[in-house]
């Protein structure tokens, strides 16, 4: 579970890492503009609807997908050091990947994808906390992570495309026949989307394990201060997150 100062300071860290990580001015740009767009949202939304899976709390996703980020470059360098070719793909291509790989859980411009789970019987005895909103149409993560980049007019290349496409690995059936080839000019022409997925299941392993092993009352906690609906607007500021955290949830302790 995050506080409310936390929570702000994850995403003031993403929004300086998207304008540090990325060299058009024009992406740079559009990034913003779509992340700035989703700012009320995606800054408390949980990562995932289960509790046992990784983050499902509220803040969880801005905090997933910063470790993501962080586990990339990690994997990354030490690819290289242990004498990968890590050719064929630029380092910022990989953060690219990396911050959008999970985007599609916002849902779309109108909706968001994870409410908070009405039941109680779900909560106590399945550990869903959030549900999956039925009124969006169905698409893959992956997919509705391109979609999103797409209408906010966010270029990307080939190489961020597949690794964003391919982060789940063989987790998702449809993409076996990336991954497993029996033909030289079938395999994947760089390892980008490989060490992405390497990132991503590192950074989902150490969130189950944060969960784990943490306290019976904060989970238990956590489960109560899910995230209620709001469309307010909000600044990058710890102030504004604060004021707002009150107003969804009260006081905190």
């Amino acid at each position: 579970m995050l506080d409310e100062n936390k929570i702000a300071q994850n995403w003031e860290e993403l929004m300086k890492r998207i304008h540090s990580e990325f060299k058009s001015p024009e992406r740079k740009h559009n990034l913003e503009l779509m992340y700035n767009f989703f700012q009320d949202r995606m800054m408390f939304m949980p990562a995932s609807s289960f509790e046992h899976y990784h983050n499902c709390f509220t803040g969880g996703y801005v905090d997933h997908v910063l470790r993501v980020m962080d586990c990339a470059d990690a994997v990354y360098n030490n690819w290289q050091a242990l004498g990968s070719n890590c050719v064929g793909y630029t380092r910022e291509e990989l953060m690219f990947a990396a911050l959008n790989h999970d985007l599609g859980k916002v849902g779309t411009q109108e909706l968001e994808m994870y409410r908070p789970n009405p039941s109680d019987w779900h909560r106590k005895n399945q550990g869903k906390i959030y549900e999956i909103n039925p009124e969006i149409p169905f698409m893959s993560v992956p997919d509705r992570s391109l979609l999103l980049l797409q209408e906010f007019d966010i270029k990307f290349t080939q190489n961020e495309m597949m690794g964003i496409k391919l982060h789940d690995g063989m987790y998702d059936e449809a993409n076996k026949p990336y991954f497993v080839a029996f033909r030289p000019e079938s395999r994947m022409r760089n390892n980008l989307p490989i060490i992405l997925h390497h990132a991503d299941h590192m950074a989902s392993q150490i969130e189950y394990e944060n969960w784990k092993h943490s306290d019976t009352t904060a989970v238990v906690e956590s489960k109560r201060k899910v995230r209620k609906s709001s469309h307010k607007t909000i600044s990058n500021s710890s102030e504004s997150a604060t004021e707002l955290f009150k107003d969804l949830f009260g006081d905190s302790k």
